[in-house]
């Protein structure tokens, strides 16, 4: 992941605080019961955005994102070009008892695929990663891999990725991840694919997205969406 300095983590921090406007739209997807008919704390399907910006609740780490539209939809994209490790940050600043989720879609050259996330607890957080290169789905937090399995990444497809935290008996905190074609048949949601208990107490911060354009193509996202998770 790409570091930044001392002064800017601090203004990250900062920014969290200042920047975490929640956005209410339609409640989402339950997720094993626990959040059906739950408003979302967040959520931003770019509908209503202006083409060529970005939205004002999203504050950007690093990357020329922008609103596209392609066919009636629109959607955030990172361009292909510099290759580097792109993100941002939205939704209300927490520490656990949330889940965040987001569609996202990439393009393969060659050999060279991407990598994109979504993540929790801010910049150096948890990031749920498609790491199409190692055939794998990766957690990590920070630069840490907590965990992997195996996956086979299908280019030129939408993907949804959805990552949770929870506090749970011990203290310990449960990170739970998946990831499915979001047109697959039926558009059937899995169960959980990846899971992780961190005895160590997060921070607290932001969801956010992440893209590493390693085929020098353009990363898509959309409908991303933070939701509370109930006991």
């Amino acid at each position: 992941m790409k570091r930044i300095s001392t002064a800017g983590a601090w203004a990250v921090l900062l920014g969290t605080s200042l920047w975490a406007l929640p956005v209410l739209a339609h409640s989402g997807h339950s997720d094993d019961g626990k959040e059906k008919g739950k408003q979302p704390l967040y959520q931003n399907d770019f509908s209503k955005a202006k083409v060529g910006s970005v939205s004002e609740d999203i504050m950007v780490l690093a990357g020329d994102f922008a609103v596209k539209e392609e066919k009636g939809n629109r959607f955030l994209e990172l361009p292909g070009e510099p290759l580097d490790t792109f993100g941002i940050l939205f939704g209300p600043t927490r520490k656990a008892g949330v889940t965040v989720s987001a569609k996202i879609i990439g393009e393969a050259r060659g050999r060279r695929y991407p990598a994109f996330a979504v993540g929790l607890n801010g910049y150096g957080g948890y990031r749920l990663q498609v790491s199409p290169g190692k055939r794998a789905i990766e957690l990590y937090k920070g630069d840490e891999v907590l965990k992997k399995i195996p996956f086979r990444w299908k280019p030129g497809t939408w993907y949804s990725l959805k990552l949770q935290s929870k506090k749970i008996e011990g203290p310990k905190w449960e990170l739970k991840g998946k990831v499915w074609q979001t047109e697959a048949k039926k558009n059937e949601e899995p169960d959980w694919m990846i899971r992780f208990q961190d005895k160590e107490e997060p921070y607290e911060g932001r969801a956010s997205i992440w893209g590493i354009p390693y085929s020098g193509k353009p990363i898509r996202f959309d409908n991303l969406k933070v939701t509370e998770v109930g006991e």
